[in-house]
C-alpha cells in the first residue's frame, strides 16, 4: 500500500506549527537578521505585528514582524512597502528565516 505524503512543509522551529508551504517559496537567497532567509509569496499561521520603516540590505522599506500564532516565535517580516522601484516586487511577500523554520514531509 502506498504512503500517503501531503504537501511539503516549513512549520515554526519552536512548536512544530505550519507556517508555509514549499510552493510559495520565490527565492531562497535572501538575508534575515540572523542569516539565510527565504521568501515566500504567502503564509499561513501567523500574526503580523505593527509597520515600522526599515533600512535593509536593498534600501528603506516598511516591514511588519510576524509571529508563530501559536507560539509568539519571531519567525521574519512581511514586506509592506518598498521605496524603491526595483525593490516593488516585494510588496506583500514575506522573509521567513531559515533558522526559525523547519521542513516538513519532505
Amino acid at each position: 500500500m502506498a504512503e500517503m505524503v501531503g504537501p511539503r512543509l516549513y512549520s515554526c522551529c519552536n512548536c512544530r506549527n505550519h507556517v508555509a508551504l514549499h510552493d510559495d517559496v520565490i527565492s531562497k537567497s535572501f538575508q534575515g537578521r540572523n542569516g539565510r532567509a527565504f521568501l515566500f509569496s504567502h503564509a499561513m499561521n501567523i500574526m503580523v505585528g505593527p509597520k515600522e520603516d526599515r533600512q535593509l540590505i536593498t534600501g528603506l522599506h516598511t516591514v511588519a514582524d510576524v509571529y508563530c500564532c501559536d507560539c509568539r516565535e519571531v519567525l521574519g517580516w512581511k514586506y509592506e512597502r518598498a521605496y524603491e522601484e526595483t525593490q516593488k516586487y516585494k510588496e506583500g511577500k514575506f522573509i521567513l528565516e531559515k533558522s526559525k523554520i523547519a521542513k516538513e514531509n519532505w
